[in-house]
């Protein structure tokens, strides 16, 4: 059985959220013979807007009654959207089709304190139009091995980013947000430890002139350099959406 959870967990990640699901589990069935998979991971001080996790049970559950039970005794920021049955071949990790984050930011100007949790403010002037460019670079299947914080002899560098795009913002307001903000979006299979925050890091780098259009261009091309060493911070990612298989 699977259920999907709606939830902003400002510090806790989504580990931290499946621990939190997991002791009320232990609440409602009353007992803990059962167990909790992940979709995904988050770092901590990184929001999740949409994530999921797979439930494993000896005994048949009536979805309904699980859904209601949950949302009943979870935290406030936590709500569980959907709970269904899946089958016994269903892996959550491995049938994750693409994974949706949104970074917000701002620049040119310091944002307001309440701002702080969703939305990085950058104070430097950016090239937003360079920016864009920049982040078209990423789509397609590509090796991001400098993208890889601290990887293992086992991981993967090749993924493929189905979109990558700068936006004007449209997707959150409030009466504390700057004027005009803007959200990097990137959809795609699976990202590594940090990726994406490295990403947002090295376009922020050509955004205020330190880089150029050929230096993003080489990470891509020339996979086995160092490291990037620009990490966007945490507050202004999140993840949005999980679609399975």
């Amino acid at each position: 059985m699977g259920f999907r959870y709606h939830g902003w967990q400002v510090q806790p990640n989504v580990k931290t959220v499946q621990k939190m699901v997991e002791r009320t589990l232990s609440f409602v069935f009353e007992h803990k013979e059962f167990k909790v998979l992940g979709a995904s991971r988050t770092d901590m001080m990184v929001s999740a807007h949409m994530s999921a996790f797979e439930l494993f049970v000896d005994e048949p559950l009536d979805a309904y009654y699980l859904k209601k039970r949950l949302n009943k005794s979870l935290p406030n920021d936590i709500r569980v959207l959907e709970v269904e049955e899946v089958s016994e071949k269903f892996n959550i990790i491995k049938d994750s089709k693409e994974k949706e984050y949104l970074y917000l930011f701002s620049y040119g100007e310091k944002i307001h304190p309440f701002c702080a949790p969703f939305m990085q403010g950058y104070l430097e002037n950016l090239d937003i139009e360079l920016m864009q460019r920049g982040a078209k670079l990423f789509e397609g299947i590509h090796n991001f091995q400098r993208y890889a914080y601290k990887p293992s002899e086992r991981t993967n560098f090749i993924r493929e980013i189905n979109l990558c795009e700068i936006v004007e913002n449209t997707v959150y307001t409030a009466n504390f947000f700057p004027e005009k903000s803007f959200v990097f979006r990137v959809k795609g299979s699976g990202f590594m430890r940090y990726q994406v925050r490295l990403m947002m890091g090295v376009l922020y780098q050509l955004g205020k002139g330190e880089v150029t259009i050929e230096f993003i261009k080489d990470t891509i091309e020339n996979p086995n350099a160092n490291t990037l060493k620009e990490l966007a911070p945490a507050s202004g990612l999140q993840l949005v959406q999980i679609t399975f298989l």
